[in-house]
């Protein structure tokens, strides 16, 4: 028995509006409220229909939207340098295109999935970048069944075959540790990002694989939610312990946990450098203000932003292919990081 074909009237019917509604959702036009609008694309989904993909072909379209979902708060999104930086550079790129940012924080993943299928089937973005990836990411064949162009911020391990830009979070933190060592330092901590975090994990690996062939004396990891509450509380919690059997050098994954810790280790009266060194991940204004400057991790996250915004369209253009971006380096201008 042949399945009946869904149609538009069908769509219509699920989601209690006219055909004309239907077609103003997925053409992008005016006249709707967004509950209707995702009323709309949420029967589309359950019904299993979408507009003629022919019709809606990119290559006989303009490439002017491009998608971008983050799953953080936006409280600690707009304190966080790193995503200012690298939409700026997405931007620059942008710009120069005459193409726009379609940005949008989300709670979860299921709910970034189900964006990504709206912008998608209501042809509100031409592609979009995808960040922030975890292991079995269900990202990966959700935007592979759309047959949708994305390019993926991750390494290749978590990104299932999807077009990838990355940094090399593995040989950052190995060198990070061996600097340290080189310094004198045999206790060392580490206070990162959300354990659930594909780089995350990457990086809780690179520094556990480091610390043993390099035989430190001892080791700590702390996961945390990169917000400068935690970092403060993570390093409250390393200090707090007797002087001999505490670390002697801390890394941060961001600047914000490591500005934070600088300050907590002033109020603790632990003196930086001389009593314990802090080395941050990124390298933003924020580690140039403090006093001491804090030693960081060099990366040009604006680069980095561009970088992935131009693979992009080189992907919506049928092309593109994976590739890293460069590996951060250590900065010498910080003055947070010496012998112990």
């Amino acid at each position: 028995m042949t399945t009946p074909r869904v149609t538009i009237k069908d769509v219509a019917a699920r989601a209690g509006v006219s055909k004309g509604a239907v077609s103003l959702a997925f053409n992008r036009k005016p006249g709707l409220s967004d509950a209707t609008r995702d009323r709309i694309f949420a029967a589309a989904r359950e019904l299993g229909w979408a507009p003629n993909l022919a019709a809606r072909s990119l290559s006989s379209q303009r490439v002017d939207v491009v998608g971008l979902a983050i799953c953080r708060p936006a409280k600690l999104l707009g304190r966080e340098p790193f995503y200012m930086e690298f939409i700026s550079g997405v931007e620059g790129v942008l710009t120069e295109r005459s193409c726009s940012l379609l940005l949008r924080l989300v709670r979860n993943l299921e709910e970034e999935v189900g964006l990504q299928d709206a912008w998608w089937r209501g042809r509100q973005v031409s592609g979009s970048i995808l960040v922030d990836f975890r292991a079995d990411d269900p990202r990966v064949a959700a935007v592979g069944r759309l047959g949708m162009p994305v390019v993926a911020v991750g390494h290749p391990s978590l990104t299932g075959g999807l077009t990838s830009v990355w940094t090399d979070d593995t040989t950052a933190v190995t060198e990070a540790v061996r600097y340290l060592v080189a310094l004198g330092h045999r206790r060392i901590a580490r206070v990162g990002g959300a354990a659930s975090l594909g780089h995350s994990a990457l990086r809780t690996e690179a520094f556990e694989r480091a610390a043993g062939s390099l035989k430190l004396v001892r080791v700590w990891q702390v996961a945390t939610d990169f917000s400068g509450e935690a970092g403060a509380r993570a390093t409250r919690s390393l200090l707090t312990a007797p002087e001999d059997d505490r670390p002697t050098a801390i890394v941060y994954d961001n600047d914000i946990m490591a500005v934070a810790g600088l300050s907590v280790a002033a109020e603790m009266g632990v003196r930086v450098p001389e009593d314990v060194s802090l080395l941050a991940w990124d390298d933003s204004q924020l580690c140039r203000l403090t006093r001491p400057t804090l030693s960081a991790m060099s990366h040009d996250v604006h680069g980095f932003g561009a970088d992935v915004a131009r693979t992009l369209f080189e992907v919506i253009g049928g092309g593109g292919g994976s590739h890293p971006a460069a590996t951060p380096l250590l900065v010498p201008r910080g003055s947070t990081a010496t012998a112990p």
